[in-house]
């Protein structure tokens, strides 16, 4: 079994809300939902990936129907499996769910937004066995199940791992005239640190559920001088929204990526350098060489990126990786934009491919053998502080990629004081020894101090970078690994990304790393 360093990662996502809202109950799941699962699965000291798709109908009392499911992962998964459940959700917009699925009960712990979207984690693993993961679970328009309304351009971003933990992800757009092909396909890969250009030899799709919206796709390219195919199994959110997942058996040839398409808003003219032209939030989450640890470690790195719409770029980012937290100012670079929104990076000897869905936003890969993924998002203009982040927030730990770490989601308050801000919440933790959920009246205390400079978020989200600098944690959440994006309960929007050390060790830090996969800092313990 491979050694792995347990990381303490934890970021947050901030969506603004206009207002307080009122005690939860079941009403607020009720309608039809599309949802995106990613996990790692363990049992007698072996892991590897595990993710899903489905859909289900919620009736806003509790109960859940018409649910369908497909799942992934070495040795093989379900494919649209019907299943049915239950829920209940608490007066903190905390609950829990279950799905009666192939024979058996899964359990999950769930935090509400005021859109009648979720967050959530599973929460059965028990005795070092079972499952650990996160997902979303979102609104899904019935109008959007048929093969005619996936048209326009889009952008996706795919990633996970193969059958012997090792990281790819595949980053790309298409144009669909909604007829079932699609054509103008362009990608990039980074397969366990070889990176190259995807030359696509046919790409096709079709709705083949109009009561569900379970779809497939099948992409077929060039890879390392050789053809390659992936068969892709989706469901549609809505017209410009698909959760999608490779359903090949996992081999190194076929690894399990699990991601999102979008809709692209493409400038008239296509896009250019000058959609790149001010700040994005990123954050990227991967696996990377630690020091003398056997095997990979996940790393996760937070920052901004301001592009100046002519060629070069600044990024400040914050990373933990190797049990030490990192920070790094206004590293320079450059950048070029191509009319279908691919965007090649250049930093301090390393690199960023991206697809963009609109001005400031897109998929993100690196090149080196880190296999960082994620995606940016366009922040706000003006003066970031403290008092942007006020209210209700709901928040996950995402994209869990070893079993020895926790996962948990959540409800938070922010005060929004200066020049330190306070954030309250209750969480459901799940981890592979066994999930304890925390009762309704135990408390969860960050402080999150200073920080009031650009890295803050005001447009729909804000990421707080827990470091061992600026937040206190309690020591029961030492061993969260991943990243966990908070939603500010109104916003439809999300995504995540950020760091937290353990109380246990002192980082060694060093300025002027990129952010790639080579070690940022050494290691000592106090």
């Amino acid at each position: 079994m491979k050694k792995l360093c347990v990381l303490a990662l934890v970021c947050l996502v901030l969506m603004i809300a206009p207002g307080v809202k009122a005690q939860g109950s079941n009403a607020e799941l009720n309608g039809n939902y599309a949802f995106t699962f990613d996990g790692i699965t363990g049992a007698n000291g072996v892991s590897n990936g595990f993710a899903g798709v489905g859909r289900f109908t919620a009736d806003g009392a509790g109960n859940l129907a018409n649910g369908e499911a497909d799942t992934n992962a070495v040795g093989g998964g379900l494919t649209a499996q019907p299943f049915t459940g239950t829920y209940s959700i608490g007066a903190d917009h905390r609950g829990v769910m279950t799905f009666n699925i192939a024979g058996g009960t899964k359990k999950f712990a769930i935090a509400t937004l005021a859109d009648g979207s979720a967050k959530f984690i599973e929460t059965d693993a028990a005795g070092g066995a079972g499952t650990i993961g996160s997902g979303r679970i979102e609104k899904s328009s019935p109008a959007a199940f048929v093969t005619a309304q996936i048209t326009g351009e889009y952008a996706f971003g795919i990633a996970g791992q193969d059958n012997t933990d090792s990281r790819a992800t595949i980053v790309g757009r298409f144009t669909s005239s909604g007829n079932g092909t699609l054509t103008n396909v362009a990608g990039d890969v980074n397969a366990y640190g070889t990176v190259s250009a995807l030359t696509f030899t046919s790409a096709t799709y079709t709705v083949s559920n109009a009561a569900t919206g379970r779809g497939t796709m099948h992409l077929s390219f060039q890879f390392s001088g050789g053809p390659v195919s992936l068969d892709l199994v989706f469901y549609v959110v809505n017209g410009g929204k698909l959760f999608a997942m490779v359903n090949d058996t996992v081999t190194p040839a076929t690894p399990l990526l699990n991601g999102t398409v979008l809709r692209q808003s493409v400038p008239t003219g296509g896009f250019t350098n000058a959609s790149l032209n001010s700040n994005m939030v990123l954050y990227m989450t991967g696996l990377a060489t630690c020091g003398n640890v056997t095997g990979k470690v996940p790393k996760a790195v937070a920052g901004v990126l301001t592009g100046n719409g002519a060629g070069s770029f600044s990024l400040s980012f914050d990373e933990n990786f190797c049990h030490a937290a990192n920070s790094v100012t206004a590293t320079p670079g450059t950048y070029t934009v191509g009319s279908n929104g691919r965007t090649t990076m250049t930093l301090n000897g390393d690199g960023i491919i991206g697809y963009l869905v609109g001005a400031n936003e897109g998929f993100l890969i690196t090149i080196d053998p880190a296999v960082l993924s994620g995606f940016g998002e366009p922040q706000a203009a003006g003066a970031l502080t403290n008092s942007a982040v006020a209210g209700g927030y709901a928040g996950v730990a995402t994209d869990p990629t070893a079993f020895s770490v926790n996962v948990f989601s959540g409800e938070f308050s922010a005060n929004g004081a200066s020049p330190t801000g306070n954030l309250t919440g209750r969480v459901d933790i799940g981890d592979a020894s066994g999930s304890p959920r925390r009762p309704s009246g135990a408390g969860w205390r960050a402080v999150v101090a200073g920080g009031e400079d650009s890295r803050w978020r005001d447009r729909v989200s804000a990421r707080w970078l827990l470091g061992a600098s600026s937040t206190s944690i309690p020591a029961s959440t030492t061993s969260t690994s991943t990243t966990a994006p908070g939603t500010r309960r109104s916003s439809p929007t999300s995504s995540p990304s950020s760091t937290a050390t353990s109380s246990a060790e002192t980082p060694i830090r060093r300025a002027g790393c990129a952010i790639g996969s080579r070690p940022c800092h050494s290691r000592t313990r106090t």
